[in-house]
């Protein structure tokens, strides 16, 4: 085990319909964090979840929504997060669409497989 030490979690909510560049937003937004150089990005499909308009969308069968909500998680340093933020402002002007970013501490610690 490897300690990283303290780090900046940054969460992104969007929808799965939102796109940007004819891509999924969220497909754009991890190869701009890749671009940045950041540790790494998961993206999680949720199964239901409603914003600010509160319009429910579930993966309820007799409901199945093509516009899921979308996670977008990525750990770093402050250092590299923060300005990742700033290009999320163009990444969003971009796309056209909202979305919601959260921020907050996290201790990191990395496990990589010995050698031998």
């Amino acid at each position: 085990m490897h300690t990283l030490g303290d780090a900046k979690l940054l969460r992104i909510f969007i929808g799965e319909k939102d796109r940007c560049d004819g891509r999924p937003l969220y497909e754009h937004i991890v190869l701009r964090a890749r671009e940045d150089g950041l540790a790494g990005a998961t993206v999680l499909r949720g199964i239901e979840g409603f914003g600010a308009s509160s319009l429910l969308h579930t993966a309820r069968l007799l409901r199945l929504s093509d516009d899921l909500p979308i996670v977008i998680e990525i750990a770093d340093k402050e250092e590299k997060i923060q300005p990742f933020i700033a290009r999320l402002d163009d990444i969003f002007d971009e796309a056209k669409c909202g979305g919601l970013v959260t921020l907050e501490r996290v201790d990191v610690l990395v496990y990589r497989p010995q050698s031998g």
